[in-house]
């Protein structure tokens, strides 16, 4: 093996241009395995590493205010419970700092040891910290706030920053409306001599996987408690997650492709690099080297270059994505992997190294078994005979030259089909970000406006000039009966909920809200899987109230909202009981909107908005998205420039003595810029064909597949788009064979002669 190493090297040093164009491909094609690590790897371990590092319980449990010994007399006799700790949450305070200021300041009075938040920077507040407050990462980022800042409640109370904090039990700030301190609720006893109330239970459980015995006894022991809401650590993921929605899914997704073009990328490369070597390789078996001995010493010249173009291409990519990964993360209340990303990018770089040398290795073995004879004499240009019509001119003479090297063409040709359908697949994936945000119908939402109003207004309302109608609609958050880990959202619209709100059927039927027996439902996909239900199931849930209601399960949709962890059933079930109340209303063709609103809140509805449409309307959030789908694309575009700039450099050193004919001859650069174009052109034509029909027919539906837990999504780009891709590919075309063609005549032509 040292000696294959040691022969690796000098194969390298006799040949540094020609390594300097392979590490290049390995650097290029790195970056983007980097940047789908961070990606992939920052997004969907978040949470969990947040959770961790938060200490975040496995119960949080609301209710009205109460003594905090009398709660405390029902929660020390639970099952199942390790610890537990009180807090005191005041909403609704107007916060000012840093000349921002709020109306929706939550404040929490915290006591004990375990707090449920992790502090970034300074330091928690103790027992006796009459005067310091821990802020959130999100509302010290959005108000530039640093530790000894002033924050302050109206203009008697003030408070020092001692620390700030994170806690992913919910976004952040501004993503979410409200913003959180956190102050000693012990120092605030003592200082005012009075005993704070608690409306808050933080439990951690002595087995996790037990939680649901532990929420069972606590709902058999709430008697008594106002407004009782439990939520666990996976409905907190859940309703966290519900922020991002199916955009994390598609992040992830769209990284694993960007994975698989460099690994694509990576075999060619090395691929390449054996075919100008079959010189070198004939003269080895000539004097006597085996198979093995060839293809090994090549695995190792591969492996050497491959490790710190590797290291350097993992680092270029890392660096690119991590700064907006971490900003996306940042809104989500979640924390960047730090020091955890280097495990998996140094299984990249082994992934790197080890193709590196297999695509080496494994092209020389087979040529290795060629005859000596053949390999001796090298590969010459092919004359296909569908390349002869074509063999006039620079640019004809060109499509012969690529025509003549169909392993290097084809692999060209799918590094730039698989960029292609990459970029393709982000383009389109921007357009469903845009409905997303924009266009409730992305939801299965068919009315464009909703009112806070009473049930009994639905007459008036449809009387309004311009409603097509109007019915009420109903919400309620309630948990699984039998997992009441898991969180449910229950959507009941007065009548037929499909001309209103009908995500698409995925399988079974829509409900009847008028069928006898058990009451019908129509359950979200994501709720589906997490419950294994399916039609005929039964769905048993326990609403806020301690109430249980079943439901005859009819059909499944792919519903965005909630993660898809939600469920249509008939109004009369969830009315009583339900969070959120309003009157969703469709307007007929060409109605004014604003007309409809000011005649809705006439009828006194305290809000008249258009429906929601995607899981976040938030600027900031979506520029963020924006930003990693740029920055991914950035090192897409760059793989995609490289690969054809390879092609074209390989193609100007082995066809020297050629070009160099040519410009004996009298052709100029243009000449040679358009023989370099016919080389390109037989690659990126295929190729953006191959790219646009792969993102249509394999990486949208394997994508869209990917997310049927949530929604019905068509990823397919747009004639626009797909149009732009191709304009851009033949840019890069262009570029290429502008720069390579440059390079090329700046030569002598009298050292290209010498190899003719």
């Amino acid at each position: 093996m040292r000696a294959a190493l040691a022969d690796a090297v000098r194969r390298l040093r006799a040949a540094p241009g020609r390594a300097a164009l392979a590490a290049a491909g390995i650097v290029a094609a790195a970056a983007m395995l980097g940047a789908g690590v961070t990606v992939s790897y920052g997004l969907t371990t978040g949470f969990e590493r947040s959770a961790q590092q938060a200490d975040l319980p496995d119960v949080l449990a609301r209710f009205g205010d109460e003594e905090r010994e009398e709660v405390e007399e029902r929660v020390a006799a639970l099952p199942n419970l390790e610890q537990r700790t009180y807090r005191y949450e005041e909403t609704s305070v107007p916060l000012s700092a840093n000349g921002e200021s709020s109306e929706d300041g939550v404040i929490h009075a915290v006591r004990g040891e375990r707090r449920g938040y992790a502090i970034l920077e300074g330091r928690d507040v103790t027992a006796d910290d009459l005067d310091g407050a821990v802020v959130e990462r999100g509302v010290a980022q959005e108000w530039d706030l640093e530790v000894g800042d002033t924050i302050s409640s109206g203009s008697q109370i003030s408070w020092e920053i001692v620390g700030i904090g994170v806690s992913p039990d919910n976004v952040a700030y501004p993503l979410a409306s409200s913003l959180r301190i956190y102050v000693s609720g012990p120092a605030l006893e003592e200082a005012f001599d009075f005993v704070l109330p608690v409306n808050m239970a933080l439990l951690w459980s002595t087995e996790p996987e037990r939680t649901d015995v532990l929420l069972q006894q606590a709902r058999a022991n709430s008697y008594g408690l106002s407004d009782l809401r439990f939520i666990t650590r996976e409905g907190v993921e859940v309703a966290v997650g519900e922020a991002a929605g199916i955009v994390i899914a598609l992040l992830v997704a769209f990284s694993i492709v960007a994975l698989a073009a460099a690994g694509a990328m990576l075999a060619t490369a090395a691929h390449a690099d054996v075919q100008r070597r079959l010189g070198t390789i004939g003269i080895q078996r000539a004097v006597g080297m085996d198979r093995r001995a060839v293809a090994v010493g090549f695995a190792a010249s591969g492996a050497v270059l491959a490790a710190p173009a590797g290291v350097l291409g993992l680092a270029l990519g890392t660096l690119v994505a991590a700064g907006p990964t971490g900003a996306l993360l940042l809104t989500l209340n979640e924390l960047p992997p730090g020091g955890a990303l280097v495990g998996p990018l140094l299984l990249a770089w082994l992934v790197v190294v080890a193709v590196v040398a297999l695509a080496s290795g494994w092209p020389a073995w087979r040529a290795a078994g060629r005859p000596i004879v053949g390999l001796l004499r090298g590969s010459e240009v092919a004359r296909p005979r569908a390349a002869r019509g074509l063999s006039r001119g620079p640019f004809g003479l060109g499509l012969r030259l690529a025509l003549g090297r169909p392993a290097r063409l084809g692999g060209t040709a799918l590094v730039l089909a698989a960029c292609t359908a990459v970029v393709t697949l982000m383009l389109a994936l921007a357009s469903l970000l845009v409905d997303l945000s924009d266009d409730p119908a992305s939801l299965g939402k068919r009315y464009e406006l909703t009112a806070q109003l009473d049930a009994d207004s639905a007459p008036d309302v449809r009387a309004l000039p311009g409603v097509e109608a109007a019915t009420p609609r109903y919400e309620l958050d309630a948990t699984a009966s039998f997992q009441l880990g898991q969180p449910v959202r229950l959507i009941g619209f007065e009548g037929d909920h499909v001309p209103f709100e009908a995500p698409p059927l995925a399988d079974g039927r829509r409900l009847d809200p008028d069928a006898d027996g058990l009451p019908e439902a129509e359950v979200g996909a994501g709720l589906a899987e997490a419950l294994g239900l399916a039609p005929g199931s039964t769905l048993a849930v326990q609403l806020p109230d301690g109430v249980e209601e079943r439901f005859r399960v009819v059909g499944v949709v792919r519903a965005l909202d909630n993660d898809g962890r939600v469920a249509y059933v008939p109004a009369d079930t969830v009315s009583q009981a339900a969070d959120e109340s309003a009157i969703a209303v469709k307007l007929t063709d060409g109605a004014s909107q604003a007309a409809v609103q000011a005649g809705l809140i006439d009828l006194g509805a305290a809000d008249a908005g258009e429906a929601e449409a995607a899981t976040t309307d938030d600027a900031a959030f979506l520029a963020t998205l924006a930003a990693l789908l740029r920055a991914v694309a950035l090192v897409n575009g760059l793989v995609c420039l490289y690969a054809l700039m390879q092609a074209l450099a390989l193609t100007a050193r082995e066809r020297r003595g050629t070009i160099a004919v040519l410009r004996a001859t009298g052709a100029g650069r243009g000449h040679v810029a358009l023989l370099l174009g016919g080389v390109v052109a037989a690659a990126t034509i295929p190729a953006v064909v191959a790219g646009l029909a792969l993102q249509r027919w394999a990486l949208g539906p394997a994508t869209a597949d990917l997310a049927a837990g949530y929604a019905d999504l068509q990823l397919t780009a747009a004639g626009a788009q797909a149009a732009g891709v191709a304009v851009g590919v033949a840019l890069l075309a262009a570029f290429a064979s502008w720069w390579v063609a440059r390079r090329t005549t700046r030569e002598p032509v009298v050292v290209g002669l010498r190899e003719e």
